[in-house]
């Protein structure tokens, strides 16, 4: 039985008309065309579906989305602002952090709901924040150094 639901994605509103038990991740790829989000797992363990739910990174793939109405979402497409890169997104590509590029979009969002909380993260902090994020090809190291020069121009104003 579908509903309708209200959701606001990346600053807009948007209606769709779905299950409220549908999973965010699929309203998101097959109704609204935001391919940013993957689907990995399906079971919430692997990270690739990561958005922002009211700036805390949540799997979409095991969130309903009636869960979400009336809450801000992010997602990867929402990250630019004016044509500029959010700093993670461009210190991926600085840094080589991406290699495949399926488990992309999911650490960058796990990497920005860290850097909005804290913009100097210790290896550390980005070992636990980023705990479930999979990354199939093994480009940790690239992706923590990623993260910690984002910080760095974070730190400097730049967004």
């Amino acid at each position: 039985m579908s509903t309708i639901k209200q959701l606001h994605i990346n600053g807009e509103k948007r209606t769709v008309a779905a299950d409220s038990e549908r999973s965010l991740l699929h309203v998101l790829r097959e109704d609204l065309g935001m391919t940013g989000s993957k689907y990995g797992c399906g079971e919430g363990q692997c990270g690739a579906c990561t958005v922002l739910i009211n700036g805390q990174q949540t799997r979409s793939c095991i969130t309903a989305v009636g869960d979400v109405a009336g809450k801000q979402i992010t997602t990867i497409e929402g990250l630019e602002h004016n044509g500029h890169l959010h700093p993670l997104q461009e210190a991926f590509l600085e840094t080589g952090a991406m290699q495949c590029g399926y488990c992309t979009a999911g650490m960058i969002m796990s990497g920005v709901a860290l850097l909005n909380k804290n913009n100097n993260p210790t290896q550390q902090d980005i070992v636990t924040s980023m705990q479930g994020n999979v990354c199939r090809c093994g480009t940790y190291t690239r992706i923590m150094a990623a993260v910690q020069q984002a910080g760095k121009q974070m730190q400097k104003g730049v967004k």
